[in-house]
């Protein structure tokens, strides 16, 4: 792994657990075993590194949006999505920590307040597939619920591994949770 990539790396790590605002170029520079100086010669200010940091993750999930958007809710590929957006979540745990826990409070930066938007997105689609309240509900818990369990569980102390199993679990769950509800 290159220097480059290692701070990406140490950054996104500390930037989930200690918060971004109270994460220093310094602080990183000690975890990756590099000076201030060196982390700045690879990223031109904080906010860089965390845009390099996260902008995988945004820019995936931004397709996974875009395709659900395309493709529209229909049984068939509400389980597509499901698969892909655990899968979502597992490949990017910290990131979807980050944007769960600290996307309210850092609106300012350009790089969260484009994950805002693509999470706002998200739920608006959800949202308008039903007038229904209590469906509403359901699929905030499915989708937001789920994120915030498994970016959470270590720190909850209940790691749940990327495995066959916790992924057909959760996905169960939450295509019992997405399935429409007659609510006449």
């Amino acid at each position: 792994m290159s220097s480059h990539e290692e701070l990406q790396r140490v950054a996104l790590v500390e930037f989930a657990a200690a918060g971004y605002t109270a994460t220093s170029i310094q602080r990183i520079g000690e975890l990756a075993g590099l000076s201030k100086s060196s982390v700045l010669y690879h990223f031109a200010s904080k906010e860089a590194l965390l845009e390099a940091a996260v902008m995988p993750a945004i820019e995936r999930l931004e397709e996974l949006v875009a395709e659900l958007e395309a493709r529209g809710l229909s049984p068939e590929y509400r389980f597509i999505f499901l698969e892909q957006f655990v899968d979502f979540i597992f490949d990017f745990r910290q990131e979807v920590h980050l944007f769960i826990n600290q996307g309210p409070s850092l609106r300012e930066l350009t790089v969260i307040e484009r994950a805002n938007t693509i999470v706002r997105t998200l739920a608006q689609f959800f949202s308008s597939a039903t007038a229904h309240p209590h469906d509403k509900m359901r699929f905030g818990i499915a989708l937001g619920g789920s994120a915030y369990m498994l970016c959470t569980s270590d720190n909850l102390a209940l790691p749940l591994e990327s495995n066959d199993d916790t992924k057909h679990a959760l996905i169960t769950i939450m295509s019992e949770l997405l399935a429409p509800i007659n609510n006449d």
